[in-house]
């Protein structure tokens, strides 16, 4: 892909309306009305998504996997190393494509995981509700092409399916998950994975790799509508690299022996090219001699050097399965960069990629409702990778791939909650640059609706939290949002609020305290040192921003006891998220 600048003709207008605006990242979250454009000169929108990818997976946030595409994008743009999403993919998803929590617009929990005090209740439907209305569905009606193919799972039912919420075309996989290769789901519970087209029941062709299929997909639809004018907005939501972990036989090929090493070392790697890259700020270290961070290993983790040789040559090829489907799946990216660049309308699209929460972190093949599943898959070494295998990526490279944060997806901490992402386009101003500027999954919704002109938020949308990038984007703003603004995060009551660097978490036994701890991300991003007893005003003052988050949210915390939360998190992942 070559970036060219023959196209940036066509945003000078955009660029001069954005570089007069002088508005405060407040204020322009409350009202934006930018002056009316052609539809010719607005940009389009490609939004990249890949499901459960560690927070280092890509060369550029210091990964050993090739992904040349997203890395040329995310050198070339605005890398985002203090991005948030949601704990689990239900509410990271409902979150992006609205602007708002996730408690109020449908996904306060998923459906399969409601207790009964939250069952009916407004915000916990377990689909998209119509409180506010999504970013394809105002960019349609201000005359976006707006597409969408891969994993939805935002609600099968009449009325929340992609053709309900905004999008004019869509090739969907209903439910979190399924098989790579063919038909399959995830649980007896989804033996057939849904798939969905234009509303329509649909098939992911026998032996064609996931990423392969939805990618072809939205370049059928961006051809279809080439040159005709109109502006798009494409939604690329990938199951990649969500277990089961299957890819092409030759990318893993390309991975043998490449982690033989083990997660311990890979770990250690990936820390030191975070720091060499600058993806780990300097002022996260309080030792400028010491390149390490304190391991706080998750509940089934073992050291690389107690596995015995076989476990050893498993979980390594387990970790080439997973680098193959990353990379893949990268290759899938650049088919549509170079369609986009043939048509010439690369310089005129602004890419957004994001992850949508934490590594996975947890090995289910042995947990009772898994387990008759998973027994019925060839699991033996030499069948791993293949589409008749089944296996989990499990709390050793969950632990490697979250690094130098706390836990994995599922949990409030930033391991479950921080993923990479990064924004590109030549027109905007902050490109080339690493931002260690807090961003959430939020905030992406209002940023393309400023980027297109439209009025954000909507009256109709007074439940729209996201803040809009553009003056940050444009090098007006210093930040996205202020030190002083609380944001925060709930899900099977593992819960947290972030203020500036301040950070209050609850996460339940055994993988945390089950009580609210302090903690310091300046200089403690792992969250090992809880500091509640040395600031006990800000303690207060934290909780009771949460106590404000959760009211103004409508946040009903459920009543299990922490075994049965205990349970439900290791359900993470199982057609649900």
């Amino acid at each position: 892909m070559k970036v060219t600048s023959r196209l940036a003709r066509k945003w000078i207008t955009w660029s001069c309306l954005a570089g007069s605006l002088v508005l405060s990242t407040a204020a322009m979250a409350d009202s934006v009305e930018m002056p009316k454009q052609p539809v010719e000169s607005r940009p389009n929108f490609l939004l990249i998504v890949l499901d459960d990818l560690a927070y280092s997976d890509l060369g550029s946030f210091g990964g050993e996997i090739a992904t040349p595409n997203l890395d040329r994008l995310a050198n070339q743009g605005l890398r985002l190393t203090n991005f948030y999403a949601a704990a689990a993919c239900s509410p990271s998803r409902a979150m992006l494509l609205t602007g708002a929590d996730n408690h109020l617009v449908g996904l306060g929990n998923m459906s399969e995981f409601l207790s009964d005090e939250q069952r009916g209740k407004p915000g916990y439907e377990g689909h998209l509700n119509n409180r506010v209305a999504t970013v394809a569905t105002r960019l349609q009606t201000a005359g976006y092409h707006t597409y969408m193919s891969g994993k939805w799972h935002l609600g099968s039912e009449p009325g929340s399916l992609p053709q309900d919420q905004g999008f004019e075309r869509s090739f969907a996989l209903m439910h979190g998950g399924g098989n790579h290769f063919d038909q399959r789901g995830v649980t007896e519970q989804h033996p057939v994975a849904d798939y969905r087209e234009q509303g329509q029941r649909a098939r992911l062709p026998e032996g064609v790799f996931s990423s392969n299929t939805y990618t072809d997909k939205l370049l059928q639809y961006l051809r279809q509508d080439a040159g005709d004018g109109k502006p798009f907005f494409a939604y690329l939501a990938y199951t990649a690299p969500h277990w089961p972990l299957q890819a092409p036989q030759a990318y893993i090929e390309r991975y043998r022996g490449k982690y033989d090493g083990g997660y311990d070392q890979l770990r250690n790697a990936r820390l030191q090219r975070m720091q060499q890259l600058g993806i780990i700020a300097d002022d996260m270290i309080e030792d400028k001699n010491d390149t390490a961070f304190p391991l706080h290993p998750a509940t089934g983790y073992r050291p690389w050097t107690e596995l015995g040789k076989a476990e050893q040559q498993r979980q390594a090829r387990i970790m080439e399965v997973y680098a193959a489907m990353v990379e893949a799946t990268d290759t899938q990216v650049g088919r549509v960069l170079t369609q986009l660049e043939q048509q010439g309308q690369l310089d005129n699209t602004v890419v957004v990629f994001l992850s949508d929460n934490g590594a996975e972190g947890f090995d289910k093949s042995e947990w009772p409702p898994f387990k008759p599943w998973v027994e019925q898959f060839d699991n033996r070494l030499e069948a791993l990778g293949s589409k008749d295998a089944f296996p989990f990526y499990g709390p050793g490279w969950g632990t490697a791939g979250t690094a130098p944060f706390r836990m994995f997806k599922g949990f409030s901490t930033d391991g479950g909650l921080r993923t990479p992402a990064f924004i590109w386009n030549p027109n905007l101003n902050r490109q080339g640059q690493i931002s260690q500027q807090l961003v959430t999954v939020m905030d992406i919704a209002p940023t393309l609706l400023t980027l297109a002109g439209i009025n954000n938020p909507s009256p109709q949308d007074p439940g729209q939290r996201g803040r809009s990038m553009l003056p940050y984007l444009m090098e007006q703003e210093e930040s996205v949002h202020a030190a002083t603004e609380a944001i925060g995060w709930e899900l099977l009551g593992n819960a947290a609020i972030r203020q500036g660097n301040w950070k209050l978490v609850r996460a339940f036994k055994p993988f945390g305290s089950g009580e609210w701890q302090l903690f310091n991300l300046s200089h403690d991003p792992g969250e090992t040192r809880d500091v509640a007893s040395a600031f006990p005003n800000k303690y207060r003052e934290l909780l009771q921003a949460w106590d404000d988050y959760a009211r103004h949210n409508g946040v009903l915390l459920p009543e299990w006891g922490w075994k049965d939360r205990l349970q439900k998190a290791y359900l993470f992942g199982a057609g649900a998220l």
